[in-house]
């Protein structure tokens, strides 16, 4: 039984692409423009027909429950999975884990982008992205290898938050055959009458004053990418580089040492950022990130890649020793099993306000690869969190999966400066003289011996 929902004009060409059997599609829409509901209705008719695992992804796995496990419809006052999922299709409806299995074997389960790495993929036949512009994009890196094996479909929801990697997954669906992508703002739907979205921006410049609000406005409603992210810490950095060419391609020099910078994560990701100091530039030439990899991964991550190295330089934790690795600390481990060289820890003396200042300070000498997306995308949704009570921005971060990277930059503007670590030189002594010549041991020994005046 397929329940027949009511589906807006201006939702019509995405729900018809995907329940026609579309494979990949990106939607860039308004605010209230029922994204979830369409995505609930496809997941819901794909799992009828094709039994299978179906997953709703959230950018963090403790939004999803408020987000979309216990949603309410205000106008009909009944959770979002009622009115999507009939009660009497479910065999089972587990509220921790939030996941429903169906008469028919499907199951569907509502996941966060921030816990990727524990997600078990056999027979995933569907996923849905939502507020993906500020999902972590490793997270569909992850996955698309699942849908591939499985011939199954994914669908991306969101509204802009800046150029990061939705902007680039929109532009990349416009000129790629297979792919269905659209952007709806409020002047293409008519959701809202012109006093509506009046009041909808007064209340944001309200909330936060005049240039911040308007942009809010815009990002929301307009599903303008330009729009500056509001409480971004690097927004305007940013938007410096892109304007002065300084995020571009940057080769790799072969002629000089790489730096490595890392931040590294326990439970969640671990980011290396590969940098280039030539002058008084910073060139971040590669980054690597991962999740649920031991240090042997990282090593080899770092031995496969045709680097010249000068110094790694690890985080303060990484001296900390755990229980786990046999009362050894990350250092010890990268040290002495994996035989690096030149591994310094960072002194544990900077607040991490003062670690964003300093990297700020240091951003207008910056040089970043283009093709290192993922850390854009970090650095550029690394914003304030946001007091509602009070109606401010608090100085402290948004702590989620963009933090790793920006973590990384942080420790980068503090060690920059930092000369490479000299290799170590032979012993060899010299001897002056009569203050008239100097020479060494060396030179002296093989003097006399040519003389024959020492034995061999």
């Amino acid at each position: 039984m397929i329940v027949q929902r009511r589906i807006r004009n201006y939702q019509t060409p995405l729900h018809k692409f995907m329940v026609n059997g579309g494979k990949r599609a990106i939607e860039i829409a308004h605010r209230r423009w029922g994204k979830d509901e369409i995505a609930l209705d496809v997941t819901f008719q794909a799992l009828i027909e094709r039994p299978a695992t179906y997953w709703t992804c959230l950018p963090e796995f403790a939004q999803a429950r408020k987000a979309i496990w216990t949603a309410v419809n205000p106008h009909t006052g009944l959770r979002r999975i009622d009115e999507a999922f009939p009660q009497e299709l479910r065999e089972v409806t587990n509220e921790s884990e939030m996941f429903i299995r169906f008469y028919n074997g499907s199951t569907w389960q509502v996941i966060g982008s921030d816990r990727y790495n524990a997600l078990v993929g056999a027979g995933v036949a569907g996923v849905t992205f939502s507020e993906w512009a500020l999902a972590n994009p490793s997270a569909w890196g992850y996955i698309s290898p699942m849908m591939r094996e499985n011939n199954g479909w994914a669908m991306f929801i969101t509204t802009p938050r800046g150029k990061n990697h939705a902007f680039d997954m929109y532009n990349h669906a416009l000129k790629t055959e297979g792919w269905f992508a659209e952007i709806s703002n409020v002047l293409d739907t008519g959701a809202f009458a012109e006093e509506q979205l009046g009041e909808i921006r007064s209340e944001y410049v309200a909330l936060y004053g005049q240039e911040f609000g308007t942009a809010q406005f815009e990002q929301e409603y307009l599903c303008s990418f330009d729009a500056a992210i509001l409480g971004s810490f690097y927004g305007g950095e940013l938007a410096a580089a892109r304007s002065e060419g300084r995020i571009c391609e940057v080769k790799h020099d072969p002629d000089l040492p790489v730096m490595t910078v890392w931040d590294i994560g326990f439970t969640d990701d671990t980011v290396i950022l590969f940098v280039q100091i030539i002058a008084n530039e910073v060139r971040i030439i590669d980054t690597y990130s991962s999740n649920g990899q031991n240090l042997a991964h990282y090593a080899g991550i770092l031995s496969d890649k045709d680097y010249d190295y000068s110094r790694h330089w690890l985080p303060h934790d990484a001296q900390a020793k755990t229980l786990a690795a046999a009362g050894r600390s990350v250092y010890e481990q990268l040290v002495k099993d994996h035989d690096m060289k030149n591994v310094s820890i960072l002194r544990n003396t900077n607040t991490e306000m003062q670690g964003i200042m300093a990297a700020r300070h240091m951003f207008p000498r910056l040089w970043i690869d283009q093709g290192q997306e993922d850390f854009l995308s970090a650095i550029g949704q690394f914003r304030r969190e946001w007091d509602d009570a009070k109606k401010c921005f608090r100085d402290h971060p948004v702590h989620d999966w963009t933090n790793h990277f920006s973590d990384a930059l942080r420790y980068l503007a503090w060690v920059w400066k930092e000369p490479a670590k000299p290799k170590p030189q032979e012993l060899n002594p010299t001897l002056s003289i009569g203050g008239k010549s100097t020479m060494t041991m060396d030179d002296m020994i093989k003097a006399v011996r040519r003389r024959g005046r020492v034995d061999d």
